[in-house]
């Protein structure tokens, strides 16, 4: 049979290396292009997430390439847009970072969703202001230190998976608080789990020195981080603004 003969096979297995030759070209040119560090807590999910995308496209290659190669190729752009996502929901991008001890930087990327007079429910018991930040999935999730100091307070709370922009999230989702504490003066950091975030990963311990605009934890797949800040501050960001972590300046001392 004509499916069966060697020059069949010959023209199948030329076939299948082409497509498959330009499509790994494809995927080292947009690496070259967007490259990038990624961060630690990516290194295993990237490289499952590669392994099966390797697998899923050589077996279509092989099973379609030859008599339908548009649905190849189809199977192969929508793997390489979901592991793009993959790889850059770990990206840590270049910048040169805020350093001011006067000032609250933002712990993370997103969108300012709220700034509200609160009462206080954990560590403190005043009123302080809170002021909320909605990471989406397509922002970095990289949580920085808002200022320098002392860690003086640090608790992880399981909880609920509301979406992080629930008013109940703050208080009812799974979440880890950190409490710095400069010159006399304190803030508190929430990181708070969402719908589609069900880690939370902090590396501050109490008692710790540290750095403003440094690392204190990720998490992944899309949240919200509170800053919890005394009433008297001087505010530099309104409803709508979209931070950038270790960079934007929430408020001054």
């Amino acid at each position: 049979m004509p499916g069966n003969s060697p020059g069949h096979s010959s023209i199948l297995v030329s076939e299948f290396c082409t497509d498959f030759d330009l499509q790994l070209n494809c995927i080292i040119l947009f690496l070259k292009i967007i490259y990038m560090t990624i961060h630690k807590e990516g290194y295993k999910i990237i490289a499952w997430s590669s392994i099966l995308f390797g697998a899923i496209n050589i077996i279509s290659f092989y099973t379609f390439s030859f008599h339908t190669p548009w649905l190849s190729w189809l199977i192969f752009l929508g793997t390489l847009v979901l592991l793009i996502f993959i790889i850059s929901f770990f990206r840590i991008p270049k910048r040169q970072y805020t350093v001011d001890e006067n000032a609250i930087i933002a712990p993370a990327d997103g969108k300012i969703v709220a700034i509200e007079e609160i009462q206080a429910d954990e560590y403190f018991t005043d009123r302080r202001l809170q002021v909320s930040i909605f990471m989406s999935p397509l922002n970095v999730h990289v949580n920085r230190n808002p200022v320098g100091g002392e860690v003086t307070y640090s608790k992880y709370h399981p909880g609920k998976y509301l979406v992080a922009w629930h008013p109940k999230s703050s208080t009812d989702n799974e979440r880890s608080t950190t409490v710095y504490r400069y010159n006399e003066k304190e803030i508190l950091i929430k990181q708070i789990a969402g719908a589609m975030a069900k880690r939370i990963i902090n590396y501050l311990q109490v008692g710790q020195k540290v750095d403003q605009a440094e690392e204190m934890g990720f998490i992944r797949f899309g949240s919200r981080v509170d800053v919890i800040m005394p009433l008297n501050v001087n505010l530099k960001v309104r409803i709508g603004d979209m931070a950038k972590g270790g960079i934007t300046v929430i408020a001054t001392w």
